[in-house]
């Protein structure tokens, strides 16, 4: 067997045993709670690769560009992306803002804001209240944390999409 799938296949089974575990530990029902637990480790995932530089077409630890950064976080989970953001913005359900959550996708315009054409994607991270930290790799600073309501990205703001429910 390839090492790869290998490895993929035992860290996946150490997040199932983890989460089984959890839930068991907190007598919870397994089914909503699977869910937020798999977001915590997607969201942890993505924050321990901070300060990775950007690459343009980058998809590895030697440096990312945004929606490689988003496949390669979303992969470790089984969740296959295409590399591109517009793509990605297809895939999953379209979230109000008011509803995003951490783990959902949020998307950009390119450089001139009003267009609909998008252009960047980042992962939410944190949500209080109307303000909501995401994760991205940014061409200046790689991977790093932002708020949606920074006046660069709030006029760049196209759409929020969710994957894991």
């Amino acid at each position: 067997m390839n090492i790869m799938i290998y490895c993929r296949i035992l860290f996946i089974a150490s997040v199932l045993l983890l989460s089984q575990t959890t839930l068991q530990a907190q007598n919870i029902s397994t089914t909503k709670s699977d869910s937020l637990t798999t977001i915590d480790h997607l969201v942890a995932f993505a924050s321990k690769h901070l300060h990775i530089p950007y690459r343009s077409g980058g998809s590895s630890k030697k440096g990312f560009d945004c929606s490689g950064f988003v496949r390669y976080c979303y992969d470790q989970f089984n969740i296959l992306l295409p590399h591109s953001s517009a793509q990605q913005a297809k895939h999953g359900a379209n979230i109000p803002l008011e509803e995003a959550k951490p783990g959902d996708l949020v998307f950009f315009n390119g450089q001139r804001s009003g267009s609909k054409n998008i252009g960047h994607v980042g992962i939410i991270t944190d949500v209080s209240g109307p303000s909501i930290r995401f994760i991205h790799s940014a061409f200046k600073g790689g991977i790093r944390y932002d708020m949606i309501d920074a006046a660069y990205y709030r006029k760049r703001l196209v759409a929020i999409r969710r994957l894991v429910q």
